[in-house]
């Protein structure tokens, strides 16, 4: 971590210890495996245990990583979709580091991301249970009447698609780095697309297996949803279009994350679509574009993060080869589109 990055660990104990009622032991800080986004840190203190999330180093897009609108919306989400985390404490305090922050409740089990638990079975056997889990917690996720939950002013759905596309495209114009033959042709189609939805419902925006977390002893019982930065209230197949994207498959090029679902068993992009149709009774006969939209987005957040390791912002050679997983994903974009993955 860089030293502006800086967190003093002495004076977050001091306030935990204040704020939570907790009175024994020394603060114990691990770092959880960082993926693209915010940092995410397990702490301890004595018995208890909890989470801290806080936005990465460097130069941040214009209202990202909004800890405060995250730590808002899950206290009023948990109370009524028990997968969300339910938040403990939010501060913006330089002394204490230099972003703003947030601690939530530690959601108990196992998050997947290159491997799941050997002792669950083969992927033949834990494949299909794996599958229809993420379905299931989105489509639980869709039942929430927003409304009713205090949630109505967290989003704008007139209009919704309309906005995510033009925005999206904005940011990756503010993050280009080299030209990219597809990105014009997936940015025109995708502008003169836009289906017309019926359904409003909470949205999550990045709804993908390593956001979920599983019971240690059960792969088909999740036991949290994590990671609401971008959570909103708009079209719902926006989220079927994001999970089907980061669905990898067998065939599909380097698209810079781990691809546990490319292994025997699990369902395809098409099953799971025919799952979630099937559950839901929705109509997906748009569901190229969203899955068109998909592709292009997680392009999008790729190319922010390169653009901010080639600026300096960011030292992690993971990212240095991040441009060719945006162009395998806006390649993907146009088959998506043409209908060849779903």
């Amino acid at each position: 971590m860089k030293s502006s990055e800086f967190i003093h660990w002495d004076a977050l104990e001091s306030i935990l210890k204040n704020e939570l009622n907790l009175s024994e032991g020394h603060l114990i800080h691990k770092k959880f495996s960082e993926g693209y986004s915010n940092m995410t840190f397990l702490l301890t203190l004595d018995k208890w245990e909890g989470v801290m999330r806080r936005p990465p180093g460097g130069e941040l897009p214009p209202r990202a990583h909004d800890m405060h609108r995250e730590f808002q919306l899950l206290e009023k989400l948990s109370k009524v979709y028990p997968l969300a985390p339910t938040p403990l404490l939010y501060l913006d305090d330089k002394e204490i580091m230099d972003k703003h922050f947030y601690i939530m409740e530690k959601k108990n089990g196992v998050v997947i991301d290159e491997n799941y638990p050997t002792e669950w079975g083969s992927s033949t056997e834990v494949g299909p249970i794996l599958s229809r889990a993420i379905v299931d917690a989105l489509i639980d996720l869709q039942k929430v009447d927003y409304k009713q939950a205090g949630l109505a002013n967290f989003g704008k759905p007139e209009g919704f698609m309309e906005r995510q596309v033009s925005g999206w495209i904005r940011r990756y114009s503010h993050a280009k780095t080299k030209e990219i033959s597809s990105v014009t042709e997936i940015e025109g189609w995708l502008t003169q697309n836009v289906p017309k939805h019926s359904d409003i419902t909470i949205v999550h925006n990045d709804f993908k297996l390593n956001n979920l977390v599983f019971d240690d002893g059960n792969p088909s019982h999740v036991t949290g949803v994590l990671d609401w930065e971008l959570a909103t209230i708009g079209d719902p197949l926006s989220d079927v279009g994001s999970s089907l994207a980061y669905w990898g498959s067998k065939d599909d090029p380097n698209i810079g994350i781990h691809v546990l679902s490319s292994q025997q068993g699990f369902y395809s992009r098409r099953e799971m679509a025919e799952y979630y149709a099937k559950g839901t009774g929705k109509d997906l006969s748009n569901i190229n574009f969203y899955l068109a939209f998909g592709f292009y987005k997680l392009g999008v957040i790729l190319q922010q993060i390169y653009a901010r390791w080639e600026n300096g912002s960011l030292e992690d050679q993971r990212f240095s080869t991040l441009d060719e997983a945006v162009e395998n994903l806006m390649n993907l974009a146009i088959e998506a589109k043409e209908g060849r993955l779903v």
